[in-house]
């Protein structure tokens, strides 16, 4: 078994972190020399579920926050073992930005703090690369709510070493259109389905997203056409078509909200016979930064030279927070827009700006 020693430079321990391979589904390894390293802290007690973890300090704390990371990555692409970069000063390999960079700062600072200003409760989850049905996260809530109650919660994803409050929610829906199949030679004989959705789409090309300012923060949304498929034969006129559509919604909204919108925005296109499927729910997340553990933490990022805090334009796992009351944000290492990229890399200046801004927090 992998041995990682947490009293290491962060930078090093993220390094031994990517040279496990822990590609979702493949997390055991890693999950096992997590546990064996978090379990040798007297101050932390350490509870595993499949391949997650949640390590919690009980200091009899005012305040509990939380803490997590996912232990997977995306399938590996001759980028593991992690290579030093720069000179030294980026850290290159699979997971650098997605997310071992920021768990060495949680693994670090677990075993740095063990009588921290506030309780920390300590996750370390599997399965956060693939379906919604497999996250380990998720599994967690299901299994061991009470572990997981907190007054705040940090994602340690990537954020460039900035705070990214709360998250949009996006879902996804098949919107199917009818038609009458007939030989295309007899083209006047069908209804032609794929004909038939060009009112939704040119509804949808129009639409004009929404900037919505939320708890100071300004989110973008997005209305869009991200897949179109009809027809089974080259002399067959479609007797069905079928536009998949994905909105990306505001915290502002439930997820209710969002759903009614989509269905008004595919009502006022006018075409008649249409069925709505959906195929993917995921509430959005308030940032929740005007509560008192937000705005210190604000005030401990900032001291590391991190700009204002911004909001996540893409969904993430703070949503679970969010569902469980527990008001979140994103704050990790890593450019996000190199996460699974085949030279996903991170700057260790950002690894050494989390780790002060959570340890000036926290201590």
């Amino acid at each position: 078994m992998p041995v990682l020693d947490l009293s290491a430079p962060v930078e090093e321990l993220a390094r031994l972190l990517i040279d496990i391979p822990s590609v979702s589904g493949g997390e055991h390894a890693i999950a096992d020399a997590v546990e064996a390293a978090l379990g040798a802290l007297p101050h932390l007690t350490v509870t595993r579920d499949g391949d997650a973890l949640i390590a919690r300090t009980e200091t009899g704390a005012a305040e509990r926050v939380l803490i997590a990371g996912h232990l997977d990555t995306v399938p590996i692409k001759d980028n593991v073992p992690a290579q030093w970069r720069d000179d030294g000063a980026t850290l290159w390999g699979r997971g650098s930005v997605d997310m071992k960079a920021g768990v060495a700062v949680m693994l670090s600072l677990a075993a740095a703090l063990e009588r921290p200003t506030r309780d920390v409760t300590w996750v370390l989850y599997d399965h956060e690369e693939v379906e919604e049905t497999k996250n380990g996260l998720g599994r967690l809530s299901r299994r061991h709510p009470r572990l997981l109650e907190a007054d705040f919660a940090v994602l340690c994803e990537p954020t460039s070493a900035a705070i990214e409050g709360g998250c949009n929610g996006t879902l996804r829906a098949d919107v199917t259109v009818p038609g009458v199949a007939a030989h295309s030679a007899r083209a006047w004989k069908g209804v032609n389905a794929i004909h038939r959705t060009a009112p939704l789409l040119a509804a949808l090309a129009v639409y004009e997203p929404a900037s919505v300012e939320v708890d100071g923060l300004t989110y973008r949304e997005g209305l869009n056409a991200v897949g179109v498929r009809g027809g089974i034969a080259g002399n067959v006129i479609p007797d069905a078509s079928t536009v998949t559509v994905n909105y990306r919604f505001a915290p502002d909204k439930t997820l209710a909200q969002a759903q009614a919108h989509v269905e008004a925005l595919v009502a006022s296109a006018g075409v008649d016979g249409w069925t709505l499927e959906w195929t993917d729910l995921a509430a959005a997340c308030r940032p929740g930064l005007d509560a008192p553990l937000a705005l210190s933490f604000a005030d401990a990022v900032a001291g590391t030279g991190a700009g204002a805090p911004r909001a996540k334009e893409g969904w993430t796992d703070v949503a679970r927070f969010g569902a469980l009351g527990i008001p979140a944000v994103n704050y990790g290492p890593g450019d996000p827009e190199l996460a699974h990229a085949d030279q996903e890399q991170c700057p260790v200046s950002d690894i050494h700006a989390c780790r002060a801004g959570l340890e000036a927090w926290l201590s």
